[in-house]
């Protein structure tokens, strides 16, 4: 469960980071929540007792990691 916390921070830390610094940009609140949200959604889910099994199975694992790394992608080059 470590490591799924660790990336609901980090989705968090950037999409506050992307609302703080594209401040002047159009649609920057929705570019910074389809960061954060995820990152809250994933954070929650690891905390709760019955969605810590469905995190576990390996399927998810992989789509998990996918997503994070699109995501992560889409915080540095959305503009």
């Amino acid at each position: 469960m470590t490591n799924y916390r660790w990336g609901g921070y980090l989705l968090i830390a950037l999409g506050l980071i992307n609302l703080r610094y594209q401040t002047g940009h159009s649609n920057v609140l929705t570019h910074s929540l389809l960061i954060v949200i995820p990152g809250a959604l994933i954070l929650l889910m690891s905390w709760l007792a019955p969605t810590k099994k469905i995190l576990e199975m390996k399927v998810v694992k992989y789509i998990s990691l996918v997503v994070l790394v699109a995501l992560i992608a889409y915080a540095a080059i959305n503009k």
